[in-house]
């Protein structure tokens, strides 16, 4: 229901500020000087509320949408129970209302850190909603919820009237989703990124992240969430799997099996001759213990750690490789812990650059092709595992190891 111009409900209220004597007025006159009887009250002016203060939105059990087209003119959309759905809410609020807190992640998986470090997003960001019934359809929507069960979009916000006289708008930096070709599996391929708005409509990505000129409808396409959906919340992005995907990825004990497998084989180092092993997962990500697995991400020839090689003049990373000669990062590989980001239970062959995050190459070709929003405009590719922005002319490599020499 769309509530406009409604006395009760949209319209600004007013509080006269009067002379004392005034049933319900404001008493600005200096102590001691009282209106005598049979005097006109004097009317010193009215504070006008904003065009906000409405039964709609100080009603916390009623959910509702504001839309401010000006500052005296908005409309407010009141929101209906539903018992066929759940909502969950996305956003960087601790507070109760939100399900899922999310915070701005850096290059190399880290939160942002320092006071300089202002969050891009919303402390409400988004909400998705699922069908309680068969097949439990998911469906995503810019904003959320506030404590009082309002969504705002003040005057700077893009917002307009659809076909059919009905609001819709879009949030300051946007939420932007990319559902991938051919579902996420083997066969994956990146998809378009569009901007889902307010009431859940799809359109293309805008000038910029935060213009107010809304991209261009795209009717065919729709805000279901898919298995592999990609959503991107200006300062992190967030991977959507459906139960039915979460069946086909690999599990942790076969991730364990391959770690376990890969060590079985006894790589050595080329030069040092010495056995390397990937470490386990319990150990978390430390300092590399002696037995680390090294590797030369432009070529991908994997050592053990020496100090040789180094081309300090291209920074402390820059080794050359003692079997190719080639120069580049020398990093320590970390097999990628995370199931659901990989799209098939592969061999751990290829490794991210520079990171050196490992696993299987349908996953690593995947990743190093899907660019990630990235600032106002830009997008960039990176590791699913930490996050670090990917290098090189494919963003991986594959792995070369030197068995044992017995």
């Amino acid at each position: 229901m769309v509530l406009e111009g409604n006395p009760e409900v949209g319209s600004p209220r007013t509080s006269d500020l009067r002379h004392p004597g005034n049933q319900g007025s404001c008493d600005l006159s200096p102590p001691g000087e009282d209106a005598q009887p049979g005097e006109e009250p004097i009317k010193y002016g009215e504070l006008i509320s904003t065009p906000l203060v409405s039964k709609a939105l100080s009603n916390r059990g009623q959910h509702s949408i504001s839309y401010t087209l000006s500052r005296s003119h908005s409309v407010i959309v009141e929101y209906t129970h539903d018992s066929d759905t759940d909502m969950f809410q996305i956003g960087r609020s601790t507070e109760n209302m939100i399900d899922f807190v999310v915070t701005d992640t850096s290059p190399g998986g880290g939160a942002a850190e320092g006071p300089s470090a202002q969050s891009t997003i919303s402390r409400y960001a988004c909400r998705i909603l699922c069908d309680r019934r068969p097949p439990y359809t998911a469906r995503i929507y810019a904003a959320g919820f506030d404590a009082s069960s309002n969504i705002f979009l003040g005057e700077r916000a893009a917002k307009w009237r659809t076909p059919d006289g009905l609001m819709d708008g879009l949030t300051t930096n946007g939420v932007l989703v990319m559902h991938p070709a051919g579902g996420f599996s083997e066969d994956s391929a990146p998809g378009v990124w569009r901007e889902i708005s307010v009431c859940g409509n799809v359109y293309t990505l805008r000038d910029s992240r935060s213009a107010q000129q809304r991209g261009k409808l795209v009717e065919n396409e729709s805000n279901v969430l898919q298995d592999g959906s990609l959503i991107d919340l200006c300062g992190a992005t967030l991977l959507w799997r459906t139960p039915a995907g979460l069946l086909r990825a690999p599990t942790l004990k076969q991730l364990e099996a391959q770690r376990q497998e890969a060590n079985a084989a006894r790589p050595q180092c080329p030069v040092g001759l010495s056995t390397l092993a990937f470490p386990s997962p319990a150990r978390g990500r430390t300092a590399p213990d002696k037995q680390q697995p090294w590797v030369y991400v432009r070529c991908g020839h994997v050592h053990g750690y020496h100090g040789w090689g180094c081309r300090r003049e291209r920074g402390p990373q820059e080794r050359e490789c003692p079997l190719c000669r080639l120069v580049g990062p020398y990093v320590p590989l970390w097999l990628g812990q995370e199931a659901g980001l990989c799209l098939d239970p592969g061999p751990p062959s290829h490794a991210f650059a520079p990171c050196g995050h490992v696993c299987s190459e349908k996953t690593a070709r995947y990743w190093a092709q899907t660019p990630l929003p990235h600032g106002t405009h830009a997008f960039h590719a990176a590791c699913p595992f930490c996050g670090a922005w990917l290098t090189g002319e494919h963003g991986c490599v594959r792995l070369i190891f030197q068995g044992p020499l017995d």
